[in-house]
């Protein structure tokens, strides 16, 4: 059960190749990353990838109006039809011709295709169309004479418009009308990559490569379609007034029959007249830059293009009012999609693994993501487990979050391939070996490279290793074959260890004990003791040459993997083989394109290049030059479980046996292809992993570069060629009984409980490990008798507590109440516990993890609820001294009012004496 790993995320790639899609509701956004789809939660700030898995990459993806169904076409031409409720793969329909563009109808009753010249229409299935039956054809559109390349439909879903490689766009009848057939818009000059209905009209736009842009108005409302009647449906006037039609069209000639039935059928067809014609030539620069992408938002009239240089454009239509234009990358924009509001413009761009959302009308970066460009060489876990580190060939080093699944922080002070990466003891800091000559540390706190650490001659890194305090560095050399020693503290160069005559790839610290190992391509492994001594301790001679080890958590034993796919174990105190397994098999491995051997001839010269050891050391993970990753238990030498990284065939090497389809009478049709000009395409020698990018066609290889267990244990992590591989355990297998007895049910806990015999009812809970009934025991139990419960608790089932305890932190609501018990179960089992480190060191390292973040969640809802506390005391005060100013002005006014009213009756008083005076 504890082996139960199962995909569940995939990091360091947000994006392949494709189009991005928002989903209805416009606060999520869908990429196509590989053969897989994820999906970034823009307002919740969480990334998922889903539990599907195509057969080759995939290239075209569609969903459907209520944001149930998504199809996703691969580049093979195969469509999966998935949902997004149950997150599985509904059917598989093969169109056996790349597609390059899908678009569901705004009703969600049908969905229109691009293949070749023809555009394909068929019923979605859901309850709204009545239609359950998946991928039923409709109908076939014919018309273009090159291939089809965007659709658009108008708001009534009758109506659907689609451009071509033939210049030329075409609007279709998705239903029988009299007035509407086909129709066909010409004046551009360049392939069409965009066509837009305006809302609610017939009106269209239509975009060009070379960044031309057409408006077109159309005479005829959308009420205006007059639906034709079938020939059951005609009166019998109207079907004599067609038999007259005929016997006209004998008595007449030919000639004159077609004039006529052209002229009426010109008179009550729709018109289209083409009232503007914009360019971008003046926008884009200078060179020759061509338009890549394009989208229009219907609501709000926003029409947004990008282009191959990396700018786009936004316009108000239809007067083409330009609204705002900015350049987000270097290379072309590949793909352009509004949400449903259109406050929201997500961007891909395929050169680089760009993922970008801004908002225009704040000018702002809703999300900002981007992957390694080139493949990834190295991860390391934080202690916690809860950041990934990794590194890159393209000399990046990326840090991502594993409960959100975003990078938060890039470095890119290295200028050549990162080789090594690794966090010190407290987490906090980040070092990493690189090709360039230099190790450096950076602050996770201040985001920056503080310390760099460098050698008396020009070294290339291949390996790297900190000891458990984090105060000394060490790195291997790749090309002098020495050992260089720094003090973290100073960056002074301590000492240099000579002694292998090979490249040192792989270094590693005990965790335990004041001692370093080292592996290297001279067939020998050495142990140092660099803190007494400061020399060799022990040299153990192998078989053939190391390419990577790795220390057990205690220390005793040491890991070596070597060129002849032996995994072989070490006693590090008396320095004797304790076991050996041969991996040969297990590995396996595929066929490449260009290989003229078989599959199992081929495994002979693979091998493992990484290896980790579980958190309780039982168990070692390796993975190397193939798709699988085998699991291996260290003291019966079996594997446990092979897992299969992709099933991508996109990749090459991932096929097990040649494609005879492929086969022609000069050979491997994959051997002689040949370019434009007519000469052969590079073909790359044996033993070269890194393809020719510069070629026309180029395959990567599929491989594992690096493979790390959590601290936590319920994960592990692999660098692929596909990205960043995240396992987890499954967790829906919930019956996992310990210890299962007769007596062992749900009633008789139930029972318990209500004797309140809280001990025997959690021991029973425990026994039958029913995670909902242990909730409903502990939840029942008074805080008053948690200390007696935990002191009396059976040491066998205080790890159990601890682990359901740190499950709970993370997802409910009663925090307060799991943290007394952790903190009981702690104080009291704390000498035990730590007696048992080894077992238990996943287990409290999950506990940390868990409250860790509640703790941080919890300070940003804190700091949240002050500010907003202290805006709503500062505006209630405003409004008491606006008050009192109104009511200190309503007094001064009545003052003034009887001051005057005062002095009117002086005046009258006044008036009144002169007069009988007078």
């Amino acid at each position: 059960m504890k082996y139960s790993y199962k995909f569940s995320n995939l990091l360091g790639t947000v994006y392949h190749r494709g189009n991005v899609i928002f989903t209805p509701d416009g606060s999520r956004i869908i990429s196509p990353v590989g053969n897989r789809l994820s999906i970034f939660d823009l307002k919740n700030n969480q990334s998922e990838t889903l539990p599907i898995e195509s057969n080759f990459t995939i290239t075209c993806i569609a969903i459907s109006p209520n944001g149930t169904t998504l199809i996703a076409v691969n580049e093979d031409g195969e469509a999966l039809l998935c949902s997004l409720l149950s997150r599985s793969v509904l059917h598989r329909y093969h169109f056996h011709k790349p597609i390059l563009d899908i678009k569901f109808s705004p009703d969600g009753r049908k969905f229109a295709v691009t293949k070749d010249t023809l555009i394909q229409v068929f019923h979605a299935p859901g309850p709204h169309s009545r239609e359950f039956n998946p991928f039923v054809l409709d109908r076939t559109f014919y018309g273009a004479y090159d291939d089809t390349t965007c659709i658009d439909w108008t708001t009534d879903s009758r109506v659907f418009a689609a451009g071509s490689k033939d210049m030329n766009t075409r609007v279709y009848a998705a239903g029988t009308f009299s007035n509407l057939v086909i129709y066909g818009l010409g004046g551009h000059s360049d392939i069409i990559n965009g066509c837009f209905f305006e809302k609610n009209s017939l009106d269209l736009y239509t975009l060009s490569q070379n960044g031309q842009l057409c408006v077109w108005e159309c005479d005829t409302d959308l009420d205006g379609l007059i639906p034709c009647k079938a020939k059951r449906d005609l009166s019998e006037d109207e079907l004599e007034a067609l038999e007259a039609t005929k016997q006209e069209v004998y008595k007449k000639g030919e000639a004159d029959a077609k004039k006529e039935e052209e002229k009426k059928n010109t008179e009550g067809r729709i018109l289209y007249k083409r009232l503007a014609k914009h360019s971008y030539k003046d926008l884009r620069g200078e060179g020759f830059v061509q338009m890549t992408s394009s989208a229009y938002q219907k609501q709000s009239h926003i029409l947004v293009a990008g282009f191959s240089n990396g700018s786009f454009f936004i316009h108000e239509m239809p007067e083409f009012n330009l609204i705002h234009s900015l350049s987000i990358s270097e290379q072309k924009i590949t793909t352009v999609a509004f949400n449903n509001t259109g406050d929201w413009i997500g961007f891909g761009c395929a050169e680089f693994g760009q993922l970008l959302v801004w908002e225009w009308q704040s000018e702002s970066y809703i999300l900002k993501q981007q992957g390694h460009f080139s493949n990834m060489s190295s991860l390391a876990y934080s202690p916690d487990g809860q950041n990934i580190v990794t590194g890159g060939q393209d000399g990046k080093i990326k840090v991502w979050n594993t409960s959100n699944g975003f990078c938060f922080v890039t470095f890119t002070e290295h200028t050549s391939g990162v080789s090594c990466v690794t966090f010190n003891h407290n987490g906090q800091v980040i070092l990493s070996a690189s090709l360039d000559g230099t190790v450096r540390a950076f602050d996770l706190n201040r985001y920056r490279n503080f310390r760099t650490f460098t050698s008396p001659q020009p070294v290339q890194f291949a390996s790297l290793a900190v000891d458990p305090s984090g105060e000394i560095v060490c790195a291997g050399g790749q090309d002098n074959f020495e050992i260089y020693v720094w003090s973290m503290q100073t960056g002074r160069l301590l000492d240099i260890l000579a002694g292998h005559v090979g490249p040192v790839n792989g270094l590693c610290f005990s965790k335990t004990r004041a001692m370093l190992a080292s592996a290297s391509w001279d067939k020998t492994l050495r142990l140092w003791d660099i803190f007494e001594s400061k020399g060799c301790r022990e040299t153990i001679n192998l078989t053939s040459d190391a390419l990577a080890i790795a220390f057990r958590p205690d220390g005793l034993q040491l890991a070596c993997a070597t060129i002849d796919c032996h995994i072989s174990f070490w006693d590090t105190v008396n320095g004797t083989l304790t076991g050996s397994i041969e991996g040969r098999k297990d590995l396996g491995g595929g066929r490449r394109e260009t290989d003229k051997i078989t599959a199992k001839k081929s495994r002979e010269g693979r091998s493992f290049t990484t290896l980790c050891y579980t958190a309780d050391g039982e168990c070692i993970i390796a993975g190397g030059q193939s798709k699988s990753v085998c699991l291996y238990h260290v003291n019966e030498q079996i594997l446990l479980k092979r897992f299969e990284i992709t099933k991508n065939f996109s990749f090459d090497g991932t096929e097990e046996y040649l494609d005879r389809r492929k086969m022609t009478e000069f050979g491997n049709i994959n051997l002689i292809e040949e370019s434009e000009e007519g000469a052969n395409r590079h073909i790359a020698l044996p033993g070269v992993r890194k393809g020719d990018m510069a070629a026309r066609h180029f395959r990567p290889d599929v491989r594992v570069t690096c493979v790390k267990f959590s601290p936590t244990g319920g994960a592990w992590a692999a660098t692929t060629t596909e990205g960043l591989l995240i396992f987890s355990l499954d967790h829906n297998l919930v019956f996992s009984p310990f210890d299962l007895d007769v007596d062992v049910t749900p009633e008789n806990v139930k029972k318990m409980l209500g004797a309140q015999e809280y001990l025997k009812a959690l021991t029973l809970a425990f026994r039958l490990n029913e995670q909902l009934l242990i909730q409903e025991v502990v939840e029942r139990i008074a805080t008053s008798d948690v200390e007696f419960i935990s002191r009396t608790l059976p040491d066998i089932y205080v790890d159990k507590l601890l682990s359901f305890i740190a499950s709970q932190i993370e997802t409910s609501a009663h925090i307060e109440f799991y943290l007394m018990w952790a903190q009981k179960l702690l104080y009291l089992h704390g000498g035990r516990l730590k007696n048992r480190s080894m077992s238990v060191m996943s287990l409290l390292t999950t506990l940390q993890k868990n409250i860790t973040n509640k703790y941080r969640d919890l300070s940003k809802v804190c700091d949240s609820n002050k500010y907003s506390i202290q805006y709503l005391l500062s505006l209630a005060e405003s409004r008491l001294k606006r008050k009192a100013s109104e009511m200190e002005g309503d007094a001064a006014a009545e003052e003034s009012e009887t001051d005057a009213a005062h002095d009117a009756s002086v005046v009258e008083s006044d008036s009144d004496s002169e007069s009988a005076s007078l």
